[in-house]
C-alpha cells in the first residue's frame, strides 16, 4: 500500500500461562526492525488448562483468531480486513466480542465506555498540548480492555512504540495502525475485570507503594512568582485548618526557568523555608524538565558544563539537536537547549548526579518531571527545520495526531538516539527519564526514604516507576466530569496513583466549580490543587470560608480513611488490583454499571459519588445491587438502581458497601500528626451479616517494607456476632504504640451488649444512624475478639 511491503511474515505465538497470551508478528527478511525495549515479568502462575484458544487461516488472506476456551466467544480476529506490513505502514482489524470497550490513551475522552458511533479516531503520539477533544495527548497507552456481555473480561496491549492510531469500527471492531516497528501483542483472559488488571500489571510491572504523606493533600500553583505568596497559602491553609501535606514548587521558583536552580531574588531564603515546612510536617516537591539550557555563562551552570560526553544528547546528524522549552537567556530571550538521551546509561548517571547535587541545596522530597514528550516551542515550523527528504520526518502516512506533522512541538524524528531514531523512540522518552529519576531520587535521600515521581509522559509499564496526573486540563465542569474519565483509565494502564489538577490548570476557576472539584479531588487517588499562570487563586482557602469548610470536611474524610487507601496502595503492589476502581469491576453481571463514569470506588468498598453539574442541589447515582450505608450518618439506603439523591454544596456524597471493613485513623492537619491518633474500623454488614477487611502499615517511607517484612498487615472478619483480628506479619515495631479506639457499627440492631476478649465493654453509643464502640483502647497489632450481641440476638 505504501511501499517497501514485507515479503515474508514470521508470526510466533506464546502460551505464556494459562491465561496470558504473545502474539508476535515480525518481518522474516528484516531483523533489525526496532523493538520495544519493555521489560515483561514472567508470569507467577503457570497452569495447564487454557483459558483460550488460537486459531489460523490463510484464505482468503491470512488471519488469527482468539476464543476464550470455556465460551468460545471470539475475542480477537483479524479477519475483518487481514494485514498489512510494510516498512512504515502496519495495520490490522479486529473484531470485538462486545460493545464494551475502554482504554487506548492518552486523550481526553468524553465517556469512559467507547462510542461506536462516526468512527472515533484515536491518534497516539506524546505531545504538548493542553487537554482538547480528539487530540493526542502527553503519553502513548495502546491497551484496551473488552468487557465482554456475560461479563467477562479480558485485555490487549500492543507493545509499540511509533506514531499510531486506534479507530473504533461500528461492527464492533478495532482498526490499528502504526508506522513503524513490528507487532508484538499481548492478551490477558480475566476472566473478571480486575483479574484482567492483576494480569497486566504482572507482565509490566507495578507502582510501588507510595511514602504515605504523598497520600495527603497537595497545593501548588504556576506563578506564586515569589516567596512571600508561597508562604501566604501555606498560612491561609493552615489558618482554614484545611490539611495540608505537600507543597509544590513549579517553574516559576527557578532562576529563568533553568534546571537544578531555584531563584535567589524572588525566592530568597526557599532552602531555609522549606526546611521549615518540613518541621510543621509539610514535604515539598519541586519540578524538572529535561532540556539543559546551553547559552550560560562557561563555569557558571554546572549541568551542562559537567558534561564531557556529547553522546548522551539526542542527536541530529553529528550534533546535539537543538530546540527551546521554558530556559531564558539573561536578557529574557528563549534560550535554545539540548535534549538528554535517557536511554543512554551515560545520560543517566549525569542526570542521577544532578539531583543528588541539587537536593543537597534544596530539600525536596519527590520529583516532577514536566514537558518530557520530550515538548520542543520552537517558532520554526516543523517542515522549515527537519529534513522533508528523510523518510521519518516525512512518512508515506501519518496518523491523525494534533499539529499534523510528527516534528510538532517536538523534536524531528530523524534524531537519533543512539542508533535509535526519534521516530521510533519518541513516545519512549517520558518513559525512559522515569526509571533513572526514581533511582536518583533514592540515591539523594541520605536517609533512604522512600519517595515518588510525577511524570507527564506516560508509556505501557509507567506505573513501576510513576504517578501521573491528567495534564493542562481547563477550569470548566466538563472537564471536571472527564477527570474521573481520566483517573478510572489510568487506574486499568497500571498507573494507580492519578490525579487532575483539583479546579481546573488553564483559565480562571470559581468558588462554585472549586467547591464542587475539591469534593471530588479529595477522593482522587493523587490530590493536587494546582493551576496556571495568571490565573487567580485557587487553592480551597482562597475563596471564603464556605468553600473552606467543605474543602476541609471532605479532606478530613480522605485523612479518616487513608489507612484504608495504603492498604488498597499494599494490595495494588502485591497483586496488581486497582485503587480507584469503576462499578463494573465489582459488578461485572450489572450490565447497568458498565458505562458508569460519574461514580467510582475505592477498592471494592467505598463508593464516590461526586455532584458534576453547575448550580445542582444533587444528582442522579447508581446504587447496585447490594446494602450501602451513607458514610456519613451510617444510614442505610433502601434505594437500588439510578436514584435522584439531595447533595448540597456543603458535602459529597459517599457510601460504604456493606459486606467490606474499612480502617481509619483519626484526622490530623497533615499525615505526620494523623499517624499519632487512634485509630479504628467501620464494620458495614452485608446481607448475610458478615463482613472482612484488612489494614496495611508500616512506617510510612521506609525502602522495600515488603521486602524487609518491615510492615504491619492484618485482617479483620465479622461473622456469628463475632468481629475478630489474625495478625499476618507483625514487622513494624511502631503498631504496638498505636491503638484501635472506636469501631463503627452500620447495618447492625441495636446492640445490647460489647465483650472484648472475654471483658464486658460498656462504652458504645448511637452517632446519628449508626453506632459506635468507643474508649476501646485495643494495641493495634494484638489478636483480639469483639463478641457484640444486639437485641436481634438477645
Amino acid at each position: 500500500m505504501f511501499g517497501n511491503d514485507a515479503k515474508r511474515l514470521t508470526v510466533s505465538v506464546e502460551f505464556q500461562s494459562n491465561y496470558r497470551l504473545r502474539i508476535k508478528i515480525t518481518d522474516s527478511a528484516n531483523a533489525n526492525r526496532f523493538v520495544v525495549p519493555l521489560e515483561i515479568m514472567p508470569p507467577l502462575k503457570k497452569v495447564a488448562a487454557r483459558m483460550y484458544d488460537v486459531q489460523f487461516k490463510n484464505e482468503p488472506v491470512f488471519s488469527l483468531k482468539v476464543l476464550r476456551a470455556n465460551t468460545d466467544i471470539v475475542l480477537f480476529d483479524t479477519s475483518l480486513g487481514g494485514l498489512t506490513f510494510s516498512d512504515q505502514f502496519i495495520q490490522f482489524s479486529t473484531k470485538l466480542p462486545s460493545k464494551n470497550l475502554y482504554g487506548i490513551g492518552e486523550n481526553e475522552q468524553h465517556s469512559f465506555r467507547h462510542s461506536f458511533s462516526n468512527y472515533p479516531n484515536y491518534a497516539l503520539w506524546g505531545r504538548d498540548e493542553p487537554t482538547k477533544a480528539n487530540h493526542n495527548l502527553y503519553g502513548v497507552q495502546p491497551y484496551y480492555t473488552v468487557l465482554e456481555d456475560n461479563g467477562e473480561a479480558h485485555s490487549v496491549a500492543i507493545v509499540n512504540s511509533n506514531a499510531q492510531e486506534f479507530t473504533v469500527l461500528p461492527t464492533p471492531g478495532l482498526l490499528y495502525r502504526t508506522i513503524g516497528g513490528i507487532l508484538d501483542i499481548y492478551m490477558f483472559m480475566g476472566p473478571s475485570p480486575e483479574d484482567v488488571v492483576q494480569q497486566y500489571t504482572e507482565a509490566v510491572g507495578r507502582f510501588n507503594i507510595p511514602p504515605y504523606f504523598s497520600l495527603g493533600f497537595h497545593l501548588c500553583r504556576h506563578g506564586y512568582n515569589n516567596i512571600d505568596n508561597m508562604k501566604a497559602v501555606v498560612q491561609r491553609t493552615a489558618a482554614a485548618k484545611i490539611p495540608h501535606d505537600a507543597q509544590w514548587g513549579d517553574i516559576d521558583i527557578m532562576e529563568r526557568g533553568l534546571n537544578f536552580t531555584y531563584n535567589e531574588r524572588h525566592f530568597n531564603g526557599l532552602p531555609t523555608y522549606v526546611e521549615n515546612l518540613k518541621a510543621m510536617g509539610i514535604k515539598f516537591i519541586t519540578i524538572l524538565d529535561p532540556c539543559i539550557s546551553i547559552n550560560e555563562e562557561k563555569g557558571k551552570y554546572n549541568p551542562y558544563d559537567s558534561v564531557n560526553d556529547e553522546n548522551i544528547w539526542i542527536k541530529d546528524g553529528n550534533s546535539p539537536a537543538v530546540g527551546k522549552v521554558w530556559p531564558e537567556t539573561k536578557d529574557g530571550h528563549k534560550a535554545d537547549v539540548y535534549f538528554p538521551d535517557y536511554s543512554n546509561a551515560a545520560t543517566q548517571t549525569w542526570w542521577t548526579n544532578q539531583i543528588v547535587k541539587f537536593k543537597k541545596v534544596l530539600k525536596f522530597d519527590a520529583l516532577w518531571i514536566d514537558m518530557n514528550e520530550p515538548a520542543n516551542s520552537t517558532d520554526v515550523d516543523a517542515s522549515g527545520r527537519c529534513d522533508i527528504a528523510n523518510k521519518y520526518n516525512s512518512p508515506p502516512y501519518t496518523p491523525k495526531i494534533a499539529g499534523k506533522y510528527l516534528a510538532d512541538k517536538t523534536l524531528c524524528p530523524s534524531c537519533m538516539s543512539g542508533d535509535k531514531s526519534h521516530y521510533d523512540t519518541h513516545n519512549l522518552y517520558g518513559y525512559l527519564q522515569s526509571k533513572p529519576t526514581l533511582e536518583a531520587m533514592t540515591m539523594a535521600n541520605e536517609s533512604q526514604k522512600r519517595s515518588f515521581i510525577l511524570s507527564r509522559s506516560t508509556f505501557l509499564g509507567s506505573g513501576r516507576y510513576t504517578a501521573h496526573w491528567l495534564g493542562d486540563n481547563l477550569s470548566d465542569w466538563s472537564n471536571l466530569r472527564y477527570s474521573i474519565i481520566g483517573i478510572l483509565q489510568f487506574s486499568q494502564f497500571g498507573i494507580p496513583f492519578t490525579g487532575a489538577d483539583i479546579c481546573g490548570f488553564n483559565k480562571d476557576s470559581n468558588s462554585e466549580l472549586c467547591q464542587r472539584w475539591m469534593q471530588l479531588g479529595a477522593f482522587y487517588p493523587f490530590s493536587r490543587n494546582h493551576n496556571a499562570i495568571n490565573c487567580k487563586d485557587q487553592d480551597p482557602a482562597a475563596w471564603g470560608e464556605e468553600v473552606a469548610r467543605s474543602s476541609r470536611d471532605a479532606l478530613n474524610i480522605r485523612y479518616a480513611l487513608l489507612p484504608y487507601l495504603y492498604t488498597l496502595f499494599y494490595l495494588q503492589y502485591t497483586n496488581g488490583s486497582t485503587v480507584a476502581r469503576p462499578l463494573f469491576h465489582e459488578y461485572p453481571e450489572d450490565s447497568n454499571t458498565y458505562d458508569i463514569d460519574t461514580q467510582f470506588l475505592w477498592g471494592g468498598g467505598f463508593m464516590i459519588s461526586p455532584v458534576l453539574t453547575k448550580g445542582a442541589e444533587g444528582l442522579k447515582m447508581y446504587f447496585p445491587k447490594d446494602k450501602w450505608y451513607a458514610y456519613r450518618d451510617g444510614g442505610l439506603s433502601e434505594l437500588s438502581g439510578w436514584n435522584w439523591m439531595h447533595c448540597g454544596k456543603e458535602f459529597i456524597q459517599l457510601f460504604v458497601r456493606g459486606g467490606h471493613i474499612l480502617p481509619t485513623q483519626d484526622p490530623a492537619i497533615n499525615t505526620m500528626e494523623a499517624r499519632n491518633n487512634p485509630m479504628g474500623l467501620i464494620v458495614a454488614l452485608n446481607d448475610k451479616l458478615e463482613a472482612t477487611g484488612s489494614l496495611y502499615y508500616d512506617s510510612g517511607e521506609s525502602l522495600d517494607p515488603i521486602g524487609k517484612e518491615s510492615f504491619f498487615l492484618a485482617s479483620y472478619t465479622y461473622k456469628e456476632n463475632t468481629l475478630s483480628c489474625v495478625v499476618e506479619n507483625d514487622g513494624y515495631q511502631e503498631m504496638s504504640e498505636k491503638t484501635i479506639s472506636t469501631i463503627r457499627l452500620l447495618g447492625f440492631s441495636k446492640v445490647i451488649t460489647v465483650y472484648v476478649d472475654g471483658k464486658q465493654h460498656k462504652d458504645f453509643e448511637v452517632v446519628e444512624k449508626s453506632q459506635v464502640i468507643t474508649n476501646l483502647k485495643i494495641v493495634a497489632n494484638s489478636l483480639f475478639e469483639i463478641n457484640i450481641t444486639t437485641d436481634s440476638e438477645k
